[in-house]
């Protein structure tokens, strides 16, 4: 009987020729990755329960990249940033990207491929539940706690049951003005927000050729919001030049066989999709946006590690170009290559940063700023009875601020459309076709075929 890529990864890094899903495996941790709010306490709990003086099983395979609480005066975020700068310096890691200094990095999911931490079909496991996001590039990448993460520290290993692999199959192409966000919330919305617990969540057909680098990301990151152990999609030309780029071996890379056993297959036709809204107070309450069009609203929100790559800021920045947005309106770069990214690179003859500030949009340093709400001081927070719509992966209550807001989730075409017309509205009104797929060749050159 075949296995599927999740399983074919866990096998190697167990030392087994198969496994089958239910069985529990020793893995091998190629990566672990934490930041400023898991790090210190995962820290903490290693050094009790493996000594005071003791040392990390493998200095250059623990990934520090602080992004969540950073630019804020909040006393309790300095003082995590202190604690992972003394782990770092005890440990002597080599991969530590820490903030207000050269090698800061920014948001920990999209720094950690760019950065060329993430191989295919390596096992990488992170205190943050949307390390998922590293299966865009054919590797096992799924969230731990932090008790996990010690352990992981001090052996270099993980017990974990082989997870059901429930297959999304992928037909044709996304229209003009919608996006994977729209894919995501759809796939969510069929399976419910626990339809897929403990499941792989495996991405393939021609529709994942036919979407850039950064929308994998996006697929990949939201799988958890289903209850998914991990994402992940086989790798092809598009994510070898990434790799490429970056000097990455993808001579591992794995494919699910074609007598695998999935627990569940489920078709989408990407040509008939519409975009998606997911309403108050979770992402599985994704709706066709005809549903909920015409909602009023007093902010938007374009950034995350869902919504704040290069690739969505290229999109906003053509809905915007020429408009003004008629809500408060927050843009916030993944990444610091990002952030420059936005002053050099054009759509329709401006830089991305000259579009944002003629629209009327304020722009915030590389972050994760008030996707998970943060000290009152977090650029973007919401600290009112706000009605947002945000690019985010998450909406329930409190979740980028206040208990009072409510927050519509939705990809970053429909985010910017509706910032300008302030009420939520389908961005396919905003959007010229021609230009719409010379800008989806941009973002990924086989489109271009």
């Amino acid at each position: 009987m075949g296995m599927t890529m999740t399983e074919k990864i866990l096998a190697r890094n167990s030392g087994r020729d198969s496994v089958k899903a239910g069985e529990k495996v020793w893995a091998n941790v190629d990566v672990l990755l934490t930041h400023d709010v898991c790090g210190p306490p995962a820290y903490a709990i290693f050094k009790r329960e493996f000594g005071e003086n003791a040392k990390f099983w493998d200095r250059s395979k623990v990934v520090v990249i602080p992004d969540h609480y950073i630019f804020t005066k909040d006393v309790h975020a300095m003082r995590n940033l202190r604690d992972l700068r003394r782990m770092a310096e005890e440990q002597d890691l080599l991969y530590f990207y820490d903030a207000f200094t050269p090698r800061y990095a920014g948001v920990c999911h999209v720094a950690l491929p760019d950065k060329g931490h993430v191989r295919p079909g390596s096992l990488i496991l992170g205190t943050d539940s949307h390390t998922c996001t590293a299966g865009a590039f054919g590797a096992f990448a799924s969230g731990i706690g932090n008790t996990d993460a010690a352990f992981v520290m001090g052996t270099g290993k993980l017990w974990l049951r082989v997870p059901e692999t429930i297959r999304v199959n992928l037909r044709n192409q996304l229209s003009p003005g919608v996006m994977a966000k729209d894919v995501i919330l759809k796939v969510i919305r069929e399976l419910g927000g626990d339809g897929a617990t403990y499941c792989a969540l495996e991405f393939a057909g021609e529709g994942v050729h036919a979407l850039s680098v950064d929308e994998r990301m996006t697929l990949c990151n939201m799988a958890v919001e289903a209850g998914a152990k991990n994402g992940i999609m086989p790798v092809d030309d598009v994510t070898r030049a990434y790799l490429n780029q970056r000097g990455v071996d993808d001579t591992d890379a794995v494919e699910s066989d074609p007598d695998a056993v999935f627990a569940q297959v489920l078709d989408v036709d990407l040509a008939k999709l519409p975009p998606y809204v997911a309403l108050p107070h979770s992402p599985a309450n994704g709706v066709p946006i005809g549903e909920c069009e015409g909602t009023r609203l007093t902010r938007a929100y374009i950034g995350s590690c869902t919504g704040g790559k290069l690739a969505d800021f290229v999109v906003a920045a053509r809905v915007l170009q020429g408009q003004k947005v008629s809500v408060e309106t927050y843009a916030v770069p993944a990444t610091v290559d990002i952030a420059q990214d936005l002053h050099t690179v054009r759509v329709g003859g401006q830089t991305i940063a000259e579009i944002l500030k003629d629209a009327g949009v304020k722009v915030g340093e590389p972050s994760c700023a008030a996707c998970l709400g943060g000290p009152p001081d977090t650029f973007g927070r919401l600290n009112g009875p706000e009605v947002a719509i945000s690019t985010t992966n998450r909406n329930f209550p409190g979740r980028m601020g206040s208990k009072e807001a409510e927050i519509y989730l939705a990809s970053p075409a429909t985010v910017a459309a509706s910032a300008v017309a302030g009420h939520i509205v389908d961005p396919r009104k905003f959007v010229d076709e021609s230009a719409w797929r010379d800008l989806a060749a941009w973002v990924n050159p086989a489109l271009a075929d």
